[in-house]
């Protein structure tokens, strides 16, 4: 897991193949956030790029669900 952390967030770029790409990725993502109860920060930049930034808003830090969400995330992009 090559996360890293900015501003107390988890955050990780991901290029995908183009913009098409990048929205289906996140709507990939959004299943797992919404049954995590645990919802990230998206940017989809550069056509193609795709920001993900966690962080535990009830806590005020990086917590083990950021880094469970990462792992679930990383799973993603990997079986694409």
């Amino acid at each position: 897991m090559n996360w890293e952390t900015e501003n107390n967030k988890l955050v990780k770029e991901f290029k995908l193949e183009n913009f098409e790409d990048a929205v289906s990725f996140v709507n990939q993502i959004m299943p797992l956030a919404e049954a995590s109860d645990h919802h990230p920060d998206v940017l989809i930049h550069s056509y193609k790029k795709v920001k993900v930034m966690l962080f535990t808003h009830s806590e005020g830090k990086i917590t083990e669900k950021d880094y469970n969400l990462a792992k679930q995330i990383d799973a993603v992009f990997s079986s694409r």
